[in-house]
């Protein structure tokens, strides 16, 4: 493969020495798979960037370990939300020869006409799961909405035949759907409050002042 993203073993697993792997800008990770044992490795965190950009989330890549090369896919990868920085990653190693569970990200195309009409599009299903050999994973799964109008959807079982894999989502879970405009009814109390407030006695009051 043309991609290859070096690692290097790691023998020390204390949280101090976890810690300075990260201070200086690398990732703690784990190679393993079903024939191997696993492996506690590090990788260069601008390496491992720019290897996830180049093959994308279910891309197949090297990963080269004292001199031994294992086709992997990233199967986990932990993110520090308040630094955006690297925490851990998984690498599996992956069999060609046997199919795989992977979950493909979803990417909409076009425009539904039913939003032109006030509708909503709402994206319901980000990612959806296939099962098939590590070289036949898709990078995504377009779904055309094109055609949706105010009420229509789209689901699973609507993709099965335009996609080349086996898909293993329920047939009845919802993609995207267009939903009808948000109506919000005035109540009863609301109309009230508008109406001038009734005056109580108004001449009453006007004449006890004459007097």
């Amino acid at each position: 493969m043309a991609t290859t993203l070096q690692a290097n073993p790691r023998t020390d697993l204390t949280g101090s020495a976890t810690r300075q792997i990260r201070k200086d800008g690398h990732v703690p990770a784990i190679l393993y798979g079903n024939k191997i044992e696993s492996k506690p490795v590090y990788v260069e965190s601008v390496e491992f960037l720019k290897t996830v950009r180049e093959v994308g989330k279910n891309g197949l890549f090297s990963l080269s370990v004292d001199g031994s090369k294992h086709q992997v896919m990233i199967h986990d990868v932990q993110i520090d939300p308040l630094k955006n920085e690297y925490v851990h990653v998984d690498f599996f190693e992956v069999d060609m020869k046997s199919e795989i569970d992977a979950d493909v990200p979803v990417r909409l195309k076009g425009e539904a006409p039913g939003t032109k009409e006030g509708g909503v599009l709402s994206h319901l299903l980000y990612d959806i799961s296939v099962k098939c050999l590590p070289n036949d994973i898709p990078e995504e799964i377009e779904v055309d909405v094109s055609g949706l109008n105010i009420g229509d959807s789209i689901q699973i079982t609507d993709l099965r035949d335009k996609v080349s894999v086996d898909i293993t989502n329920e047939d009845e879970e919802t993609v995207v759907t267009v939903q009808p405009p948000t109506v919000v009814e005035e109540t009863d109390e609301e109309a009230d409050s508008d109406e001038e407030p009734e005056v109580i006695n108004q001449d009453d009051s006007d004449s006890d002042k004459e007097e």
